[in-house]
């Protein structure tokens, strides 16, 4: 559900909204989304060796979010991959109290989804014996 979320969430920004993602917006795009579509299946066929897949995907996007939630907070910082073609990644289209920004939803969301699949390792553990 929180994949589900996210994604409505970004295709609500930039469909109804009207906001154009810049390039590290794609970037996590492209790992959230097939995390709804991997997540799901996972969920409606019990698959739960898909897990690992999902993490790797979620850290990822989690790291591209953080580095762009770090572009539009602190001022100076330029990263490794400055944006230079479309909209700059430092741009906030929204700024809710202050720190919530779009880069921060999404790495809320990819955290959030490391979190729960961590989680989810464990009931499987102890009746593996």
């Amino acid at each position: 559900m929180v994949a589900v979320i996210a994604t409505l969430g970004s295709l609500y920004f930039s469909e109804i909204r009207g906001y154009i993602p810049c390039e590290l917006c794609w970037y996590q795009r492209i790992l959230m989304y097939p995390l709804t579509v991997i997540l799901g299946m996972a969920v409606f066929f019990a698959e739960w060796n898909v897990r690992k897949y999902g993490i790797v995907l979620a850290v990822i996007g989690a790291v591209i979010a953080l580095h762009h939630y770090l572009l539009q907070k602190i001022p100076g910082y330029g990263g490794f991959m400055p944006c230079t073609k479309g909209i700059p990644c430092n741009k906030d289209y929204i700024d809710w109290f202050g720190f919530i920004t779009i880069p921060f939803l999404a790495l809320s969301a990819f955290v959030l989804i490391i979190v729960l699949l961590v989680l989810s390792y464990a009931p499987f553990r102890s009746t593996r014996s």
